[in-house]
This record gives C-alpha cells, structure tokens and sequence, in this order.
C-alpha cells in the first residue's frame, strides 16, 4: 500500500475555522495529505476581529512537535503564527533536531482585521532562526516590508525575494495582493536553481478573504508533500488559493472565509 503523503501544520487556533490550524487542516484534506499540528496559540476569534489569543508554553509546543515526528514521517511542514521570540526558536531547534524536510515559513504577523499577531521582538527571531531552514517565505507585502525593513513596491517584489534568501531562506514567494494596481501577482525567486517565476490571478472584488495566507502557504507544503517542484507546488497553490477566494463563504459580518472544499475539487 503506498503512504498517504503527511504534513505537519505549526500554528495557532482560529476559532472561526476561516485562518490558522483549522485553515491548514481543511487544505492538507482537500489536497490530498495527512495533517498533523502543533498549536501555539489558541485564539478567540470571528470574521470581525481577534477578541483574545492565549499563548502556549515553548515547552509545550516543543512536546507536540517530538511527539508527533518521533512516530510520523513527515514529507513537508508549514508554519503559521508563532507569537514570540521564544516560540519561534523553539519551533526552530526542534525542526533542526527532526531533520524536517520541506519547511514552508508564512510569518503571520497581522491578522485579516488588523489584529497584531507577532510580536516585535519575534520578528528577529524569524530572521534569526526560522528563515535558514526553509525551503520557502511566504510573505505578503506589508510582512515583507516588516521582515526587510524596507518598502516593497511592484517593481522592487525580485529585490525583495532575493533579499530574503540572502537572509538564509532556500527560496521566497512575494505575494502581491496588497498592491492596490493591476491584477493578483505573486513572484518566486528559488536561491537554489536561480529561477524567477511570476503567477498572476484576476482580482477578485470580494470581502471573503479569511485564512488566504494560511491557506496558500499551506497549500505549497501539501503539493511539496505530494512530491511536486517548488515552482510548480508555488503554481497550483495560487491556482487553489485563488478559487477557494472566488468560491468565498459570505459567513458573518466581516472577512468571511474562503472555500477549501469547493476549491479542492479542481485536484480531485
């Protein structure tokens, strides 16, 4: 019997189900792949705003991360809010003691309501630690901006890719949906071919856009677990992000959530 591919989400709980964890878990199913988690935060949350986030002990995450890769194979991990300095390093160490293969860093920071997520002081730490042992950064612009400490435009997106490899990762995915022109453009610069790739989406006009950062970022790490080239995993990722957003739910009375389900179809 051949092994389902298996991937390992590193993130916190969004109680609405749109972003986080649950964002993770709908897409590794969807696409295909065993998920597993480790949670680092859980969060009380709807599509209006973050109305409390409780942190977990480093300890803790630590636990939840050996004991599941010192039983399950794990072919690709993503990580989402990791909250603090010390997490980050924590999550860091314990993926370098595993060996994990496939690491796709989302450095959550700000949540779709303007909500902060990360704190100042981690941002160095995802610098410090997290970008050199991964394969892949998805950062959108204003993450991008806070990562490099400089401002990300259209024309400046490689210069900001190549940046961040030079910060240690093996390759970045600027995502362009921050930028208010033109249509839905995300930019991959892989450090290790020395490939540059565009992928562009039409703009969607809609208010459900809860979890697309989760959702792409863990999309990559499903198609990385299934065996397929980064670029082409980076491909079908902003193939899947973009109908699970053109299928948006219209939930509650903010950012409503996008359709994994409906999107996942389109790999079936």
């Amino acid at each position: 019997m051949t092994r389902l591919p298996v991937a390992l989400t590193i993130a916190g709980s969004d109680s609405g189900g749109g972003a986080g964890i649950q964002a993770d878990l709908k897409t590794f199913t969807v696409l295909g792949v065993y998920g597993m988690s480790a949670l680092t935060a859980v969060t009380a949350q709807n599509t209006v705003g973050v109305r409390g986030v409780a942190m977990l002990e480093p300890s803790f995450v630590a636990q939840q991360i050996d004991a599941v890769l010192d039983d399950i194979p794990c072919d690709a991990v993503k990580t989402g809010m990791l909250g603090t300095a010390e997490i980050v390093r924590t999550v860091a160490e314990r993926l370098i003691a595993h060996d994990a293969a496939n690491l796709v860093v989302d450095p959550v920071m700000i949540a779709k309501s303007g909500d902060r997520l990360l704190a100042d002081e981690a941002r160095a730490a995802v610098v410090e630690a997290l970008l050199p042992i991964a394969r892949v950064v998805t950062p959108n612009i204003p993450e991008a901006e806070a990562l490099l400490g400089a401002e990300v435009t259209h024309a400046t997106m490689e210069d900001a890719a190549r940046a961040l490899c030079a910060l240690g990762a093996g390759a970045a995915v600027i995502k362009g949906g921050h930028l208010e022109a033109g249509p839905a453009e995300d930019l991959l610069f892989d450090a290790q071919t020395g490939e540059i790739h565009r992928f562009r989406a039409p703009r969607l006009e809609t208010t459900n856009t809860h979890g697309t950062g989760c959702t792409f970022a863990s999309a990559i790490a499903a198609f990385l677990a299934r065996g397929r080239r980064l670029e082409r995993a980076v491909a079908w990722a902003k193939r899947f992000v973009t109908e699970a957003i053109r299928r948006g739910l219209p939930l509650g009375e903010g950012h409503g959530p996008t359709d994994h389900i409906g999107a996942g179809r389109m790999f079936r």
